[in-house]
């Protein structure tokens, strides 16, 4: 069926798509399958191990393409030993596992927040074994009972972070909520910048949407994010991770056979042209950016990161605040060097520190949340 680019574009909300000129009505189409999502419920009321609890929780912090690349051994007594997934990891755009790592520490954060909301201290000791590699662990978490130990009030937003990838909202970043961020934010060694600056935010959106484009159009970094998507809901559910596709527009596309991963990969198909103007739409309606840097890029400041990172998010959600990462423009294969250097210049990030994270931020409603996998996956003693 040859359909073309503006007839599958007329989608309408409500679950009405518009194809080769027919109406078709549709409910909650191609619908964010509840199997995928059920982790956002927490642990279950069975659940009596401490550290199976607080590992329900960790599961739903953010990580570079829901990779969830956690796996933990259970094998000790009050002990979880947390290690990299090996089969999990993005070696063409992440070559030395820097965002992996910083996915771990939003992990670690939100473990210890809550194994403090069931009155335990999560006591963290980073590569215990000597300087990480994929045969030994990120981190050993002991478990201790503490009875009146504080619960972080940031706990509280950990079901409801969200990553907003859809257009935000016309609206500029409150002042207020610039402020609270940056006076929340409590990791001096990674300091937070955020710019709504008219003209500067126009400069950043150049070389994020110029970072976008290089990724796109290198057959191989494309390919890395194209060989995690999921498309549909049968997918979603199947794998309960990666970048998920679904929706009206999703399934007339694929009804039409014009969305599988070989044309996703093609410039100039539907596929491929949507999904760039998809991720432009995002780019174009940012009102705000904002990043975290560090001195050095050790692997202990890549925790570090982390963990003052997935903070600043549930801060920003307790505010009404979107958010959305930007990893592109600092990520290090060779052909994104040239931009990357760009990026630090604009953002004064100095020689020798490291752009951690990058991240546009603003208004937007809620787009659910995105799929995990159940807990015994991630358990591998």
């Amino acid at each position: 069926m040859a359909l073309s680019r503006k007839t599958f574009l007329r989608v309408l909300g409500g679950g009405i798509v518009v194809a080769a000129g027919a109406a078709i009505a549709v409910p909650r189409l191609d619908a964010m399958p509840a199997v995928a999502v059920e982790g956002w419920h927490g642990p279950g009321p069975d659940e009596t191990d401490p550290r199976r609890r607080a590992l329900a929780w960790a599961l739903l912090a953010p990580n570079p393409h829901n990779l969830q690349s956690w796996a933990v051994d259970l094998s000790r007594p009050d002990t979880i030993i947390l290690h990299a997934d090996a089969t999990r990891l993005l070696p063409q755009t992440d070559p030395f596992s820097r965002q992996i790592l910083i996915g771990h520490g939003c992990f670690l954060e939100i473990l210890a927040m809550a194994a403090a909301a069931d009155g335990y201290c999560a006591e963290v000791t980073l590569f215990p074994d000597g300087a990480w590699t994929l045969d030994r662990p990120v981190a050993r978490v002991t478990f201790t009972r503490q009875p009146g130990i504080a619960i972080d009030p940031l706990f509280a937003e950990v079901p409801r972070r969200r990553t907003v990838k859809t257009r935000f909202e016309a609206r500029a970043l409150k002042p207020a909520h610039k402020v609270a961020l940056l006076a929340g934010h409590a990791a001096p060694a990674l300091p937070l910048v955020i710019v709504d600056d008219a003209a500067e935010v126009e400069r950043l959106r150049t070389l994020a949407i110029a970072g976008s484009e290089m990724e796109m159009n290198t057959h191989r970094t494309h390919k890395e994010s194209i060989d995690v998507a999921r498309i549909g809901t049968a997918e979603i559910a199947a794998h309960r991770d990666g970048i998920s596709l679904k929706g009206p527009m999703i399934w007339a596309l694929r009804q039409a056979g014009q969305m599988t991963p070989a044309k996703a990969m093609t410039p100039g198909t539907l596929a491929w042209n949507g999904g760039r103007d998809y991720v432009m739409a995002g780019y174009a309606s940012a009102r705000a950016f904002g990043w975290i840097s560090s001195g050095d890029n050790t692997r202990e400041t890549q925790i570090a990161a982390g963990r003052a990172f997935v903070r600043l998010q549930l801060a920003m959600t307790a505010l009404g605040v979107a958010l959305q990462p930007h990893s592109q423009t600092l990520q290090e294969y060779p052909e994104m060097a040239e931009l990357r250097a760009a990026m630090h210049r604009q953002t004064g990030t100095a020689a020798g520190a490291t752009l951690q994270m990058f991240f546009r931020l603003g208004y937007a409603g809620d787009p659910g949340p995105s799929p995990r996998r159940a807990l015994n996956g991630f358990v591998t003693a």
